[in-house]
């Protein structure tokens, strides 16, 4: 059975998670007031409607108590953000992503009852940065002050070692939960992933590795 979502506010950040839902083959009800933005996914979602999301009753007549997840991607109107999530904790529903416009506004989501709340610009400076200061890590997660999930190169003193025999956990504290190849099919650029490899797998030269650990940790791969 599919999943099925409902996007409230369709600007750049909205837009981009409804479509993304959709492609990968989630139901998608697309809710906004402007015409324009709601014709502009209409092609790609199951449902586009146009309303006023602070409505509580258009919510329940568009269909949103029936899904499993709602995402509130409301810009700058924080008012209008806070005021649709109480309208959908009253409907009852127990998912809810929301998009702040600053700590303050995350602050005020979370107390009311939003799941997980989102700061696309910063986390998106925050990974520019990163790229900026470490230019070797292709892509960076902060799980906390001290852990992250990184993408990297597979170090030259790695090639041809088996997972078992690399010793990260033992030597490093790290741990590598996927492992991705590149290669070509007719001069396309592919990638094959293994996810949660083996101990038995062996790393290549060409390969990158998706590791988890301290940051000081990680670090010293370098």
């Amino acid at each position: 059975m599919k999943k099925q979502f409902a996007v409230i506010g369709l600007g750049r950040f909205g837009l981009a998670v409804a479509q993304t839902l959709a492609e990968n083959n989630c139901d998608v009800i697309a809710i906004d007031r402007d015409e324009a933005k709601v014709k502009a996914v209409a092609d790609h979602v199951a449902i586009a409607i146009q309303m006023d999301a602070m409505d509580e009753q258009a919510l329940r007549e568009a269909g949103v108590q029936n899904v499993d997840t709602t995402v509130v991607s409301i810009g700058a109107d924080v008012e209008a953000s806070i005021l649709v999530v109480m309208s959908l904790i009253d409907i009852g529903l127990k998912d809810i992503i929301a998009k702040a416009v600053n700590m303050m506004h995350g602050r005020v989501l979370k107390k009311i009852g939003v799941n997980r709340v989102v700061h696309p610009e910063r986390d998106m400076a925050m990974r520019v940065a990163q790229s900026l200061i470490k230019p070797e890590f292709l892509e960076h997660i902060g799980l906390s002050r001290d852990y992250s999930i990184v993408e990297l190169p597979a170090p030259p003193f790695l090639w041809e070692k088996t997972i078992k025999d690399s010793n990260l956990r033992s030597n490093y504290g790290i741990n590598i939960i996927a492992i991705k190849t590149p290669y070509k099919v007719d001069e396309t650029e592919k990638e094959s992933w293994n996810i949660n490899p083996n101990p038995s797998d062996v790393i290549k030269k060409s390969d990158f590795l998706v590791v988890l650990g301290t940051n000081s940790d990680i670090e010293k791969l370098q």
